[in-house]
């Protein structure tokens, strides 16, 4: 049956057994506010009982602690890395189509509405007084301060452009980090686990790792069975893709590398943009993530040239590069770009005059041309306005003159050269030597409300449209995080409730195994004293 000790033996399994309970409980207690830590548990099973040798049964030998497991849904993991990267990529984009609802300032004191008001505000006062200076004057400054806001807005979207491409650069980087680190860590826990144990703390710190990776970029990971080890178990490799492609696999990953663009995406973008790929040159797909947001509002233009089907910068700065051009075209011509048949019609249905159909202020009667002069023009190579020669000159058809008005964007519009050396080439009058006459005045007044000069309708009607399409897009980006975040909560409350400590549980868990102990301890107390009387009194009997 056993050894004369054997009632000893058993205590003393059961002390070990309540010991290590302990051990795992005191574990847990510490790793209570460790980021990833899953609970831990001592599985605990019967030892091989011993046949009686009267044939009258089986005794039992105790019990013994086999492992300690990690408690963890591995499908929970799963559902989290897969909800995790929508709601990166939806950050991303709230936090920076904000940005760009900032840079429009709408509805406000100083946003496009209330600056567009203020310049037609000095025309309206200029038609009152066409040969006042200080009116003139103030048509001048109003009117550079119309070019300015699109200057400073086209150079806060290059600025912003600049910023994303270079957090895409730190988003490559962290990625090719992680995944460095999970291969270091995979290796590890490889070696561990080859002799049938299981590194609890090894996979805790790798599922953070992942858990952050799948922030950035979407992934999908697991545990794929290879074949089989010596010793009989599953030789499992731990795989994480990207769009198909493999950039963890098992002791190995694959770089992201960075490569600046020779040319551009967009028209509107600036130089040396990065292209992300894999470092074999093979296309990354990426379908959400940090990375992802990142992306579509950097080089995002409707699927133009090939972009990403998102509105975007470039969309932006491409929107307000329009407005400029065909603002400026409208106010000096008269007429707008070809597409729309290139005329401006009033509520009359008469063609409107433009800015370069008047004459100047100290024009005579004998003058028969207009003076021609471009109130809106373009800064140069030099940083300087351009003069309407400069702007126009060589142009003999309007056409010609349409062709010319391609170069104005939203960062290099500006008031003429012409205007700013002399406010009396402020064109008012109609009419050569007739400083009362303000036909063209009213004609570039009435411009503020005509509703041909866009297929938006008016000036202003262009530019709520396109902040209320943003507007819609930043709400959506919110939502989506919102609902995301949301969702994820509820993943991670779930995680916690599996794999969480709990203070409360612990306590029970630690009461039951001293209580263990201790029974376990009296046993061998109790134990000893049998085998004094055994052996120091039986005898003398």
């Amino acid at each position: 049956m056993g050894s004369g000790f054997f009632g000893l033996d058993i205590a003393i399994r059961g002390l070990y057994s309540a010991q290590r309970q302990l051990d795992v409980v005191n574990n847990n207690i510490n790793n209570i506010n460790t980021p990833g830590y899953s609970r831990q548990v001592a599985v605990q099973v019967a030892t091989t009982p011993l046949a009686l040798n009267d044939g009258t049964g089986m005794m039992g030998t105790g019990s013994e602690v086999i492992a300690v497991n990690r408690v963890r849904d591995e499908y929970l993991d799963y559902k989290y890395w897969s909800e995790q990267c929508t709601y990166g990529e939806n950050k991303i984009k709230s936090e920076l189509l904000a940005d760009i609802e900032a840079t429009f300032n709408e509805p406000s004191n100083s946003g496009f509405t209330q600056m567009l008001n203020e310049f037609y505000n000095a025309l309206q006062e200029l038609s009152k007084d066409p040969s006042s200076e200080a009116t003139r004057t103030l048509v001048k400054q109003k009117g550079i301060t119309v070019a300015k806001y699109f200057n400073n807005t086209a150079t806060h979207f290059e600025k912003l452009q600049a910023d994303i491409n270079y957090r895409i650069n730190t988003v490559v980087t962290e990625i090719n980090s992680l995944a460095n680190q999970i291969t270091k860590l995979n290796r590890q826990i490889y070696t561990i686990e080859l002799n049938g144990t299981i590194a609890n703390e090894l996979r805790d710190q790798r599922t953070v790792l992942v858990d952050k990776l799948s922030s950035l970029v979407d992934i999908t990971a697991n545990e794929v069975t290879v074949g089989t080890l010596p010793n009989g178990q599953e030789d499992k490799h731990f795989v994480i893709t990207i769009g198909g492609k493999t950039l963890v696999n098992h002791f190995d990953y694959t770089k992201l590398v960075l490569n600046q663009r020779n040319d551009k995406l967009n028209p509107e973008d600036i130089a040396n943009l990065y292209e992300v790929s894999w470092e074999d040159g093979n296309e990354l797909i990426i379908n959400s993530g940090e990375l992802k947001g990142y992306l579509d509002v950097r080089d995002g233009n409707l699927g133009q040239n090939g972009s990403p089907n998102y509105a975007g910068i470039p969309y932006y700065i491409s929107k307000l590069n329009e407005f400029a051009r065909t603002f400026a075209m409208a106010f000096n011509e008269g007429f707008i770009d070809a597409d729309r048949n290139g005329l401006i019609e009033d509520d009359k249905g008469e063609n409107v005059l433009g800015h370069a159909d008047g004459y100047k202020l100290n024009s005579t009667g004998g003058e028969t041309e207009p003076a021609g002069i471009r109130f809106f023009t373009y800064i140069g190579d030099d940083g300087a306005a351009v003069d309407s020669l400069t702007f126009i000159g060589g142009a003999t058809s309007k056409a010609d003159i349409m062709e010319k008005y391609k170069k104005i964007t939203a960062a290099n519009l500006a008031v003429g050269m012409d205007v700013i050396n002399d406010i009396n080439n402020i064109c008012t009058s109609g009419q050569a030597g007739k400083i009362e006459n303000t036909d063209i005045i009213s004609s570039l007044i009435d411009l503020r409300d005509n509703s041909h000069m866009f297929a938006e309708g008016k000036p202003e009607d262009f530019m709520k449209s396109l902040v209320a399409f943003l507007g819609i897009d930043s709400q959506q980006a919110k939502r989506m995080a919102e609902s995301q975040d949301n969702i994820i909560k509820l993943i991670e409350n779930s995680r916690l409730s599996i794999s969480g400590v709990s203070i409360d549980e612990e306590m029970v868990n630690m009461i039951k195994s001293h209580q263990v102990y201790a029974a376990s301890a009296k046993m061998i107390t109790t134990m000893d004293e049998v085998y004094e009387i055994l052996i120091n009194k039986v005898g003398k009997w």
